[in-house]
């Protein structure tokens, strides 16, 4: 990660194509991430995050906008769902 990094960012940086309709406005789910690890380390969601999330496919309780997070930790681990509410994801 690089300092002051979206998880969205490291994403695409790493040639990770997650999808992002809304060019990271926080205006929809389709950066949609489930945190496996680290979750308790991330920043807390704002009220528009959380109104978002509760629109995203396969939420869970650790589930986060990717456009949102500035991990602080090394070790943030994360799930893409395979469903959006725009496209199948094909990633495996």
């Amino acid at each position: 990660m690089n300092p002051n990094e979206t998880i969205l960012d490291a994403c695409l940086r790493n040639g990770i194509n997650l999808e992002h309709a809304c060019e990271k406005a926080c205006a929809c789910t389709t950066c949609h991430v489930i945190v496996k690890e680290g979750f308790d380390s991330l920043n807390e969601a704002s009220d528009d995050e959380e109104d978002l999330l509760d629109k995203a496919w396969g939420l869970e309780s650790n589930s986060r906008l990717s456009c949102q997070v500035y991990p602080v930790d090394e070790m943030t681990v994360i799930e893409i769902p395979k469903y959006t509410i725009n496209q199948v994801s094909e990633l495996t």
